[in-house]
């Protein structure tokens, strides 16, 4: 008597090399913390747990060949998405939204820059999709499977229940875990990439409805939270303090404070800004803090306009580009500023042409307004020095007052520079990209200088102000190796990390003498309550969510987009509290909403995380309803 040997159903096959596959990527490629053993657990489940989901469905074509195509199909799509999500990753320590997938036009500009992500051992990841490609052509007869009804709806409901255990295990390891969807991480190494990526379009979904929906209701809300833990109508020393003088706002690309008075292989990285620093006309901000989100230099310039927080998916340039805003450049264009953008890249990258329309900038001098050439570009475009010199004319050529923000480009990642530019040697680590870093800074720092120089001999110094502000982080955590090699430090901790965030934010106003460095904790977010201010102009009716850098009650936190704080005496991140100076842990879970409203340190972290969470939603919920054309500005 013959009998048919046993044989595994490809889908199967599939759901445990694919499974494996996920779990190799989760582990040692994505830089995810684990905490404890049960997290560890989780991430080892839940690709496995997702895998089966997928290819499970397989057993409900008839057709052996069609139940073949549907499997080496899923196998391919299911593995493109890991390798972008890793791709992106090896970037900005993140995973990827649905709104980025709007943002395509960027793509043709980032050139070498995702070349670099790339490693040749990528290709190794579709290892097991050419295995499941090769079986499901030879071996159709044998791998495929015919269930009646009954078996294929044990299959699907084998697939709800290894789920919704996932899940359980999740929800008990992280309670509230879908209230954090700001925290990306959290969400991949609970409940798997995929089941991330559902998730995210759940909520892109309901994100695109609320500005249907919004009746300006909302807004009442809003302005009483405002109110309570905002609002200073107190005026600072400083009000009015550059009133009637020119705006040259520098927007220093990936520039950090790690490198602000700091040295490599002997040698300062900033110079210039170091002596700046130290001139009497400066006021330096050396506990100023980034809020971006995935828009990086897009949301620094959002935040810097409006003083209300980028979103935690996407970029609001991008997204919601056609909103109503009460900008900073159109208010003080009502008070007779002419604004400007420099940036000597492609107009439309980050969607910069509607959204200026949408924050009142009068003038956009794009790529083609530069004479960019092979000996003069690197990297993403016009190198900073010959960028500088060329803006001079269009400066000269603006009706006073004016507001100008100049965007540079050459301390970008991957930080390429050309020999012949280098002031300074490489670091020497692991990391390329911290390595290059220091040479494109000392560069950028070189060519401010110059700029300086520029403006004085010009004539436009005199009448200006002068801000240099660092847009975003230029190294990601995926350094940290490197990273703890160059600042000394065993490892980088979450509280390091926090504290990486910080850049350089200096005012400089020619004449003043009274310049200082204020320690005070401060961020983006405040920049437009603050150039209002020095500028005199008054606004009676306004929402945003910053205070003037220089007034004397200011509320006592920043937060940052991915729901972490810092405030005067504590520092949040990856639920744990800190003591801001010491770095030390406090003993204190932070997502637990406190009873009372005391301050005392067992719930200080916990009342501020509260207003943290409420400051983010209410921000959110202006931009995706779009709620600001509801309101009375005059």
């Amino acid at each position: 008597m013959n009998f048919r040997k046993p044989t595994i159903p490809l889908y199967i096959i599939a759901s445990l090399l694919f499974g494996l596959k996920t779990y190799i990527v989760y582990r040692f490629m994505f830089n995810v913390e684990l905490d404890n053993t049960m997290q560890e657990f989780i991430l080892f489940i839940n690709p496995f747990v997702s895998a089966f989901l997928m290819f499970a469905l397989a057993v409900w074509f008839n057709k052996p060949s069609r139940q073949m195509k549907f499997i080496r199909y899923t196998g391919f799509i299911a593995t493109f998405v890991v390798f972008a999500n890793l791709v992106f990753y090896r970037q900005f320590t993140d995973f990827i939204t649905i709104p980025q997938l709007f943002m395509g036009s960027n793509m043709s500009d980032l050139g070498s820059s995702i070349m670099t992500l790339i490693k040749p051992f990528d290709v190794l990841l579709f290892a097991d999709t050419v295995i499941i490609w090769i079986l499901s052509k030879r071996k159709v007869e044998t791998l495929s499977v015919s269930y009646l009804k009954r078996g294929k709806v044990f299959a699907l409901a084998v697939s709800m229940l290894l789920l919704a255990g996932n899940f359980f295990l999740a929800e008990m390891e992280r309670p509230q875990l879908f209230t954090r969807g700001f925290d990306r991480e959290y969400l991949v190494k609970n409940i798997g990439l995929f089941n991330y990526h559902i998730y995210d379009i759940v909520q892109h979904s309901k994100a695109e409805t609320q500005r249907v929906f919004a009746d300006g209701n909302e807004l009442n809300e809003i302005e009483e939270f405002i109110e309570e833990n905002v609002k200073n109508d107190e005026k600072s020393e400083m009000f009015g303090a550059a009133e009637g003088k020119n705006v040259i706002w520098i927007h220093a690309e990936s520039l950090q404070s790690f490198v602000i008075n700091n040295e490599v292989n002997g040698e300062e990285v900033t110079p210039f800004v170091n002596s700046l620093i130290k001139d009497e006309d400066t006021y330096y901000f050396d506990n100023f803090y980034e809020q971006t989100g995935q828009g990086n230099t897009s949301d620094s310039e959002f935040l810097i306009e409006n003083s209300m927080y980028p979103l935690s998916r996407g970029a609001v340039f991008f997204t919601h580009g056609g909103n109503e805003y009460h900008a900073l450049s159109e208010i003080i264009g009502n008070d007779g500023y002419t604004s400007a953008v420099l940036h000597a890249n492609n107009g439309s990258f980050w969607n910069r042409f509607q959204m200026y329309n949408s924050l009142g900038i009068d003038h956009f001098y794009d790529e083609r307004a530069y004479e960019i050439n092979e000996e003069n570009s690197i990297g993403w475009g016009l190198k900073d020095k010959p960028f500088f010199e060329q803006s001079i004319k269009y400066l000269q050529s603006l009706e006073e007052p004016y507001f100008a923000k100049l965007i540079t480009l050459t301390n970008h990642f991957p930080f390429e520079l050309d020999e012949e530019d280098k002031s300074i040697e490489p670091y020497d680590s692991n990391s390329n990209t911290l390595n290059n870093y220091f040479p494109t800074v000392r560069y950028m720092d070189e060519a401010i200088e110059d700029f300086f120089a520029q403006l004085k001999a010009s004539g436009l110094y005199e009448d200006s102000i002068i801000v240099i502000m660092g847009d975003h982080i230029g190294i990601s955590a995926n350094h940290n190796k490197a990273m703890s090699m160059y600042l000394n430090k065993e490892e980088i901790t979450p509280y390091d990390q926090v504290q990486l965030q910080r850049v350089p934010l200096l005012i400089h106003l020619p004449g003043d003498g009274d310049g200082e460095t204020i320690s005070n904790v401060s961020a983006q977010i405040d920049i437009k309550p603050t150039m209002l201010s020095l500028l005199g102009v008054e606004v009676e009716n306004d929402i945003y969510f910053g205070n003037d850098l220089f007034a004397e009650n200011r509320k006592d936190y920043i937060a940052l987009r991915n729901g972490d704080f810092v405030s005067d005496d504590y520092v949040s991140t990856a639920g744990i509290c800190y003591d801001r100076e010491t770095g030390e842990p406090l003993e204190e879970n932070i997502d637990k909403v406190p009873e009372t409203t005391d301050t005392d340190e067992t719930n200080a972290c916990s009342t501020i995380n509260e207003k943290v969470q409420m400051e983010l939603q209410y921000s959110d919920d202006l931009i995706y309803g779009d709620l600001l054309r509801f309101y009375d500005f005059d």
